[in-house]
């Protein structure tokens, strides 16, 4: 779906070609009979509830990404309100995380009713770890680092911030299944990693799902009970809590395609090496990059683009869906009104923000494709003889 602030002029003709941001349907094509099976298998059980694909799911996650342990719940908001609340954050307390990501990873803090406090970003989209020192307050609990757009944040500089202030860190991995920072999984690193299985996530769910993470026995077996209101066994409720299972015909279907991950990732590699060979050396156009010792997964393309709603439009008239990713700066929203920031105040994500646009990068997309939409931004700039 592409949308924008102003109207948008149709053209009479259909484009030769069309490239939509994201097509789910035909990254299921190849999996499907798959799928259909793993859910059949979870109907003729009849345990549709906590089965035992639900465990089998977190035993193979915590493989996969090299934690002790992993626990699946509904979705990645509940993973982090629930890392929030294992650590016994809450009332008073200070959590430290971007202004730049999704609205989830500010709502959990206020959902566990800490306070959410917002340190600027660098050029990686992440977290910048001096702006987070200067947002530490003798309230601070934990620092919320995201892992935005796949790409892993400056993990070894934030946790040795948090070992010197004694601080939890919760990551927020939503969009980073698969990603590394020096050969260790992201979701890792801090106390708790939390992860969306959402459709759109690079590994993902047929509807929603999330996942934690953990090398802490303790906080894990609190995590069990937490997710399924408090209960230690069906008759021992041992403190009030809600319900956020993963479905167990989720956990069947992300059995089938966790195998597939780390393959997925890396066509979307592969495709972001394209991009970069088509569109280098166009200066109006910023692209994304990596530090030495980093893997990102690219959940998302991301580049600087000068006059970005003009180039949205010239691509949406050629068949070319784009996303922002996010236009409103999550301290600017009116949810966060109340917290007293103002326009200025995080002015490297106010700057990103005016001028990002996500390209489309997923499985199944071709390297024509991606020629068709370098060749319409190279247009857009340098006019018909590009």
């Amino acid at each position: 779906m592409c949308s924008f602030s102003g109207s948008i002029t149709v053209t009479a003709n259909a484009p030769a070609r069309t490239v939509p941001y994201v097509n789910l349907a035909a990254a299921h094509t190849k999996l499907k009979a798959e799928l259909l099976e793993a859910v059949a298998a979870v109907i003729d059980s009849g345990q549709f509830i906590l089965g035992p694909q639900v465990e089998a799911f977190e035993r193979a996650f915590a493989a996969y990404t090299g934690a002790s342990f992993a626990v699946g719940v509904a979705s990645g908001l509940d993973a982090l309100v629930l890392a929030l609340r294992v650590l016994g954050i809450g009332p008073g307390d200070e959590v430290i995380t971007a202004p730049n990501s999704f609205v989830g990873s500010a709502s959990c803090i206020a959902l566990a009713g800490a306070i959410p406090v917002f340190a600027d970003v660098g050029d990686d989209y992440n977290l910048d770890p001096d702006a987070v020192v200067r947002a530490i307050t003798p309230r601070t609990r934990a620092i919320l680092p995201v892992h935005l757009t796949g790409r892993p944040a400056q993990m070894d500089r934030l946790m040795e911030i948090a070992r010197d202030r004694s601080l939890f860190v919760i990551e927020d991995a939503a969009q980073a299944v698969g990603a590394t920072l020096a050969d260790k999984k992201v979701g890792t690193f801090g106390d708790i990693g939390a992860f969306s299985l959402h459709p759109l996530k690079t590994l993902n769910a047929c509807g929603d799902g999330g996942v934690m993470t953990t090398n802490d026995r303790d906080l894990y077996e609190r995590l069990i009970v937490l997710r399924n209101h408090g209960l230690k066994t069906r008759d021992d409720c041992v403190e009030f809590s809600g319900n956020s299972r993963l479905d167990t015909m989720q956990a069947a279907m992300l059995l089938v395609k966790l195998p597939h991950v780390d393959a997925w990732n890396s066509q979307r590699r592969a495709l972001t090496l394209q991009y970069r060979r088509e569109l280098n050396g166009l200066g109006e156009v910023v692209l994304p990059s990596e530090r030495t010792g980093e893997y990102a997964v690219y959940h998302t393309f991301v580049i600087l683009a000068q006059r970005r709603d003009d180039l949205r439009r010239h691509l949406h008239e050629r068949g070319i869906g784009t996303q922002v990713h996010y236009p409103v700066p999550i301290h600017l929203s009116r949810a966060a009104s109340e917290l007293g920031y103002r326009v200025g105040d995080f002015p490297v994500t106010e700057d990103q923000a005016s001028r990002i646009v996500s390209l489309p990068i997923y499985h199944g997309l071709s390297w024509q494709d991606i020629e068709y939409v370098c060749n319409a931004i190279k247009t857009f700039y340098q006019g018909d003889e590009a």
